[in-house]
């Protein structure tokens, strides 16, 4: 079977919690399935002017997330998606230390998730280490625009909307070398219905960029009720790890990003019990993680 690699959510958002998944994963291999291993981790520190997708909270030192990146062998990703830049944000010191970090740390590469063309050109040029990740945030509904975006050199892998997870006639036309660059986003909750997407990243630009923007109120139909994964999986663009075994590894797929940056540690665990961890271990996975005999709820 081939391998299906993971980019988890919340490198700097979650540092805590990967110190203790990451030594679990390597020693107790047993606990997950052999068909699955984890191709990055992704987010960004809190207050980052190239960030996009989310607000980052991220309060994590760069180095010590970097050191426990190369520990592992995991490669790291910048989340800069931002969609608003302009020329004058490019001069941004820590972003560009942050790059320059990431760039020059030898070992794994490492790469950033991007939205804008400015910020892509200028990034190649000062840091050619760097891979380069084409950001959902891009909202690629259309095929075509999917393909076109596939077939462009300067992106490892290109994440398209939800929307299209789906679309097995297209997918499967797809060649092998164009398959190989999909990254599909698996456990979104937004409304497959929404066409206010774009808006809502344009949003967190803003917000990052400290410009001053009314709140984005989201129009889904239960969209007070905020994430739930029980609900995500009722979502018709909801990839589950049955689907990912039986559906998409045996098309020629192989890359799955897991969404939660936003979320919390404990939902975060959640998504890698469901999507990495054999059901008869998950109870062993808790109990190593935070699950105690001492252990109150209320």
């Amino acid at each position: 079977m081939n391998t299906a690699y993971f980019h988890l959510p919340g490198l700097f958002e979650f540092y805590e919690l990967y110190r203790v998944f990451l030594p679990l994963f390597r020693e107790h291999r047993e606990y997950f399935f052999d068909w699955c291993e984890i191709g990055s981790i992704y987010g960004a520190p809190a207050d980052c002017l190239w960030g996009g997708g989310r607000a980052g909270f991220g309060e994590a030192s760069p180095r010590d997330v970097l050191a426990l990146m190369q520990e592992y062998g995991i490669s790291a990703r910048l989340t800069f998606s931002n969609s608003l830049l302009r020329e004058e944000h490019l001069s941004d010191r820590k972003c560009n230390a942050l790059c320059r970090l990431f760039a020059e740390s030898g070992g794994v590469q490492n790469g950033v998730i991007v939205h804008s063309d400015l910020l892509l050109e200028y990034l190649a040029q000062r840091w050619p280490d760097l891979y380069f990740v084409s950001s959902t945030t891009k909202v690629l509904t259309d095929f075509r625009e999917l393909k076109s975006e596939l077939d462009r050199a300067d992106f490892r892998y290109v994440v398209p909307d939800f929307r299209l997870n789906r679309q097995f006639d297209a997918l499967s036309a797809l060649t092998q070398a164009q398959k190989d660059k999909v990254e599909f986003l698996c456990n979104e909750c937004c409304w497959f219905g929404c066409t206010d997407r774009k808006r809502c990243y344009e949003t967190v630009s803003r917000m990052n960029l400290g410009a001053a923007c009314p709140e984005h109120r989201c129009a889904a139909p239960d969209a007070d009720g905020g994430y739930r994964f029980s609900k995500a999986m009722k979502n018709p663009g909801f990839i589950g790890v049955r689907d990912i075994e039986d559906i998409y590894l045996p098309m020629g797929f192989s890359q799955f990003k897991i969404e939660g940056r936003s979320l919390g540690s404990a939902l975060v665990l959640e998504f890698l019990l469901h999507y990495m961890t054999r059901p008869e271990y998950q109870l062993n996975v808790r109990e190593e993680i935070y699950l105690d005999n001492t252990l109150d709820l209320f």
